[in-house]
């Protein structure tokens, strides 16, 4: 019998997802079926509810539903509880569990797919909210040189502290709090935008001295050349989006329910190719 998945969220008709995990399926000889399914803004435990009864294994979540799924949960998995989000759930007797496979995406994008070592390097993350909390324990996880979040709101970095200060694993790296001006005379080894700037066309007020040449500036959002990665890209920094973390979390999600972790590169290619 053919096991069914899904991706939640709203709007979705956009996702990418199906084709990655029919790829993933495919490659790995999995009798699976994944759609993309539009739920209620304001009814999402009911929509979990009835895929559970249809008989759904799991489902990927994405905005604005990754704090519901973490809610909708009777089980959470270490790498939810520090960001309270989940964007992967899976389903049995019983058990709704919730997994959070965006940090691994990421850091597993800038170091296996784009070869750049992050263990001893300087750190910024650019933004402190659902994106960033979802990412920080992962980054936190390598013994970083520094570890930098700048947001606007500072109180938001002072939760995110709390929260990787309550985070079980002992040896990770403490995140610095800076406001925008603080940020004068510091340069970066790897400057990472978690913010929606990328929607919305707004420039982040960052200095171009952040960046140098051997400077990898990542940008969460995929699939456009954001204002950041432009002004990156002017200042001489090594440019990526977050393509490969797309694929990447997606393949950690499939390893979660299928126990199997299937290879990345050729549907990375095959995404980048539509």
């Amino acid at each position: 019998m053919t096991d069914k998945y899904a991706v939640l969220g709203n709007p979705i008709a956009h996702s990418k997802s199906p084709i990655i995990h029919a790829a993933f399926a495919k490659q790995t000889n999995q009798d699976i079926s994944y759609e993309a399914k539009v739920a209620s803004l304001d009814d999402f435990t009911n929509t979990i509810n009835r895929l559970i009864a249809e008989g759904y294994k799991g489902v990927n979540v994405t905005v604005p539903f990754k704090f519901e799924a973490f809610d909708a949960a009777n089980h959470i998995d270490d790498s939810a509880l520090v960001a309270e989000a989940s964007n992967t759930l899976v389903f049995y007797e019983g058990v709704t569990a919730a997994y959070n496979t965006d940090g691994i995406g990421l850091v597993t994008d800038i170091q296996k797919n784009l070869g750049v070592a992050l263990q001893g390097k300087r750190v910024l993350m650019v933004g402190a909210g659902g994106a960033a909390q979802g990412v920080a324990l992962e980054i936190a996880k390598i013994n970083l040189a520094a570890f930098v979040v700048v947001n606007r709101s500072l109180e938001k970095v002072h939760e995110m502290q709390r929260k990787l200060g309550s985070a079980k694993e002992s040896d990770i790296t403490a995140i610095t709090a800076s406001s925008f001006d603080g940020l004068e005379g510091q340069v970066f080894d790897v400057v990472i935008n978690a913010t929606s700037t990328g929607l919305t066309g707004s420039a982040l007020p960052i200095p171009d001295s952040i960046f140098t040449s051997s400077t990898l500036a990542y940008d969460m959002m995929y699939g456009r050349e954001t204002l950041f990665m432009a002004q990156a890209r002017l200042a001489g920094a090594q440019v990526a989006d977050g393509l490969g973390m797309l694929v990447e979390q997606a393949a950690e999600a499939f390893s979660i329910w299928r126990g199997v972790r299937p290879a990345t590169k050729s549907v990375i290619a095959t995404i980048i190719a539509l």
